[in-house]
């Protein structure tokens, strides 16, 4: 049996470890720093037996060399266009990785980044930063088009998988949800739920994406009162759900949480 745990790291990220506790290995992704990932494997018994890294920039990567010095053998599993040196096992769309008995298949999101991808199976996804809770990354070396495509591949998922992102942005999420739909009482809820879950110092994370298409501005850029909120914010009509995302996405980019 596997079991998923966060590591808070940096300011706002998560390390998520695939823990097999029946063998005491554990598969770590997107490790952006090395020492609290060490102190935790250590702390728990851990041996570590590989490393998924969703895309190339540091927070998310920045560790792997640090684990490599303590652990010199783990395979390192990333995009098949290296982009992270430590990279020993390059994969691409279509392509499974072995967490022991727990299988992970590969989804390439570019948008965020070109190298970006995610390892998933019909229960979980480990996204980065593509898809958040209430939120999706910002647009860095993609295109607006390439994330919105990717977003939409996301779409296709079961609707109970449980997503597993790369930061803890969930509340500004929220807030700027509740700005493009004030009159969405889910979205409401939500931030009480996750105030709640903070003051806790508990992670809002995973959620899941039934509950994503209920509150998510990125993913209901169909939804009449999304679209409403968009055209009256950029004051013009536009054509199509991409138009709406890519003005979300700039809104969201200029938008400051109080």
């Amino acid at each position: 049996m596997h079991i998923i745990t966060s590591i808070p790291i940096l300011r706002d990220n998560y390390v998520w470890l695939i823990v097999d506790k029946t063998a005491q290995l554990a598969w770590g992704v997107d490790p952006g720093d090395a020492e609290p990932v060490i102190h935790y494997l250590r702390e728990q018994h851990l041996q570590p037996a590989g490393i998924f890294i969703t895309h190339h920039h540091a927070d998310h990567s920045g560790g792997v060399s640090g684990l490599l010095k303590e652990w010199r053998d783990i395979p390192v599993y990333g995009f098949s266009k290296k982009t992270v040196k430590e990279i020993s096992h390059e994969v691409k769309e279509g392509d499974i990785v072995n967490c022991g008995s727990l299988n992970l298949k590969i989804l390439e999101i570019p948008g965020h980044t070109l190298d970006h991808i995610a390892f998933y199976n019909d229960e979980m996804i480990f996204c980065g930063d593509t898809l958040f809770s209430a939120g999706c990354g910002r647009v860095f070396e993609g295109t607006h088009a390439q994330m919105y495509q990717s977003l939409m591949k996301l779409m296709q998922l079961p609707e109970q998988i449980k997503i597993y992102c790369g930061h803890e942005y969930t509340l500004k999420n929220l807030k700027f949800a509740a700005e493009v739909e004030p009159k969405n009482i889910f979205i409401s809820e939500k931030i009480i739920a996750a105030k709640s879950l903070l003051i806790e110092n508990k992670p809002t994370l995973p959620s899941i994406l039934l509950d994503e298409k209920k509150m998510n501005p990125f993913l209901r850029c169909q939804k009449e009162t999304v679209i409403q909120a968009a055209e009256k914010y950029a004051q013009h009509s536009l054509v199509d759900p991409q138009a709406v995302f890519k003005l979300l996405r700039d809104w969201k980019d200029g938008f400051s949480c109080k």
